[in-house]
């Protein structure tokens, strides 16, 4: 199953690998797997169907909300083929070729999701500090532009990474440690010096995930301050109940992704079955919370979805 680890070859396909120690439980693992993916694809989709059917819903709070089902709806589908794949056929050979795509795809998602996460800062900032200007400043076209920006920032600081990595020669062992394609795992396939890959990946990291967290907390600094300077408690209680659902999606994102970034640098010798469960938790859990959160938290939403299977009343 490894690659020759004395010359240099053409890489056709890698093996994944599923959970360590829990081989024996692919049943059981299938049926959660497949439960979070239903939840995650399915709640995403009712969001973004929801606001695409009620005109309530189209405010620019909404729209960023559905951007986000986007992200998570994708991050998922990315997954999917290849974790179902494991633990229902047992499939851990993946083209290389593939591998590089889905890798593509998941950072790419992940990136997009940052982003968007941004931006919903961003707005819960302009709703509680200029409430009167609020639909004036995030116009349509403004929120459809922040959109196009961030879908095109994600691909340009991504797609490097795939072309880079085509392009080393490979003569290690071929066996990645997850069940999905990631970077920080192809990377230690290559025999030639990667030093380029992980200063771009690093940089990456940086421009995208550390300036865009820092921001975001600069942008509840600011929501802070603006909501200290409300004079009721009533009115400083009802701004900051906007802003916990989003609260909510923003911890569910980077808690776990710097638990993950922990666990490669501070615990390399933790039992292989801690890094992978970590690093699901990641790429899991917020597309499946992230819905139900909204839901429960924010009556139109809820109230939208529920508008979905509501039969059309004839008007008389």
């Amino acid at each position: 199953m490894g690659a020759k680890s004395n010359e240099s070859l053409d890489l056709l396909s890698v093996f994944l690998t599923g959970i360590p120690g829990l081989e024996a439980q692919h049943g059981l693992l299938s049926i959660i797997f497949f439960t979070m993916y239903i939840v995650a694809i399915v709640g995403n989709s009712l969001i973004m169907a929801a606001v695409q059917a009620d005109p309530a819903l189209h405010e620019p709070m909404y729209l960023f909300l559905s951007m986000l089902a986007v992200t998570e709806v994708g991050v998922s589908v990315s997954t999917l083929p290849t974790v179902m794949g494991i633990l229902w056929f047992d499939a851990y050979k993946v083209d290389f070729d593939g591998c590089l795509a889905q890798m593509f795809f998941i950072h790419t998602f992940s990136c997009m999701e940052s982003g968007v996460l941004l931006a919903m800062s961003y707005d819960r900032f302009v709703a509680i500090y200029n409430p009167l200007r609020y639909t004036t400043i995030l116009t349509l076209p403004r929120i459809i532009s922040m959109g196009l920006g961030i879908t095109l920032k994600s691909v340009a600081l991504m797609a490097p990474l795939p072309i880079l990595l085509k392009q080393l020669p490979y003569c290690h062992t071929n066996v990645l440690s997850h069940s999905y394609c990631l970077h920080s795992d192809l990377i230690q396939l290559p025999c030639a010096d990667t030093k380029l890959n992980s200063i771009l990946g690093l940089a990456i990291v940086l421009a995208t995930f550390g300036l865009d967290s820092l921001l975001i907390v600069v942008s509840y600094v600011l929501i802070l301050y603006t909501v200290l300077g409300i004079a009721s408690g009533e009115g400083r209680r009802k701004a900051l109940n906007t802003c916990v659902s989003h609260i909510c999606a923003v911890l569910l994102y980077y808690v776990p992704m710097i638990g993950v970034s922990v666990m490669h640098r501070a615990a390399k010798h933790a039992s292989p079955m801690v890094h992978t469960l970590m690093s699901s938790i990641y790429l899991f859990v917020p597309p499946v919370l992230n819905p139900i959160i909204y839901s429960v938290k924010t009556r139109p939403v809820r109230q939208g979805i529920v508008n979905l299977f509501s039969p059309k009343r004839e008007l008389r």
